[in-house]
């Protein structure tokens, strides 16, 4: 047997299993506990399934689990796109050895930094980052800031000595314009529990009045919930936390290319 015959009959699948279990890696610890890990198991128990199906020659569960795949795949892009956004953006940032962070990523890690520093520390607060809609309405009626954002500004305003600490403050872009926000109560309460108080139903009424997204920590559990469309959701973690807002906020030109990546991903995928 010839060298070349030998390395490409055994070093070539070793070389393929290295490959296979590098990528698997990777996938699960970036998705290790977020709720994409419960959808990466369901995954796997779906391939086990298949394939058992196939052993056992049950054809009507192979067809059935065939069609299934085709309209999942789509429903999964869907449900997931925030972390999907925020994968492929995670592997432009680590291609960029030594480059510069931009000016909307160094925002978003000091957000994520603050908010969930003031949720370990139990400090209630409430952030309005707006969107489409002026929030000039309820601005003009507070402390006006007009100041860059930092860390530092956001956890000094909410600690409890502060004679700011329960109003809301709002963001526009990178700038926090307003601090000491009274924003319009909720009318709807049903997504109120006891443990929600003033903040989270001012959050849910901002939300229902604008496009605006509305962040809020619990004093009394230190839990993050994030407001938008009239919808509460509560504890958030921090993977999902930057993914909702990277969806939401990335600049256009950073959302264009990660948008190409998914089409050509998903258009690679329907060839195969």
């Amino acid at each position: 047997m010839s060298i070349g015959a030998f390395v490409l009959q055994y070093w070539v699948p070793v070389a393929e299993i290295a490959i296979i279990a590098f990528a698997l890696y990777h996938l699960l610890s970036f998705f290790w506990n977020t709720r994409a890990m419960d959808l990466a198991i369901g995954t796997l128990v779906f391939l086990i399934v298949f394939t058992m199906a196939g052993w056992l020659d049950f054809p009507v569960l192979r067809t059935i689990m065939r069609y299934f795949v085709n309209t999942a795949v789509i429903g999964v892009l869907i449900i997931f796109q925030p972390e999907l956004r925020l994968a492929l953006a995670k592997m432009s940032m680590k291609g960029k050895k030594y480059g510069k962070l931009s000016e909307f990523d160094r925002f978003l890690e000091g957000l994520c930094n603050s908010v969930y520093r003031m949720s370990e520390r139990r400090i209630g607060a409430i952030i309005v980052l707006e969107n489409q809609d002026s929030l000039d309405e309820y601005a003009s009626k507070a402390i006006l800031l007009n100041a860059q954002f930092s860390s530092e500004l956001i956890e000094s305003i909410f600690v409890v000595s502060s004679p700011l600490h329960d109003g809301a403050v709002i963001v526009r872009g990178t700038t926090v314009i307003a601090a000491g926000v009274i924003l319009p109560l909720a009318d709807d309460t049903s997504q109120i529990t006891r443990s929600m108080g003033t903040r989270h139903r001012a959050a849910l009424g901002v939300s229902q009045h604008t496009d605006a997204l509305c962040i809020v920590v619990s004093e009394e559990t230190g839990k993050v919930s994030i407001a938008r469309e009239g919808i509460m959701t509560r504890g958030v973690r921090a993977d999902r936390f930057k993914g909702v807002l990277r969806s939401l906020f990335t600049p256009q030109e950073e959302r264009s290319m990660v948008r190409s990546r998914l089409q050509k991903w998903l258009g690679a995928w329907k060839r195969s």
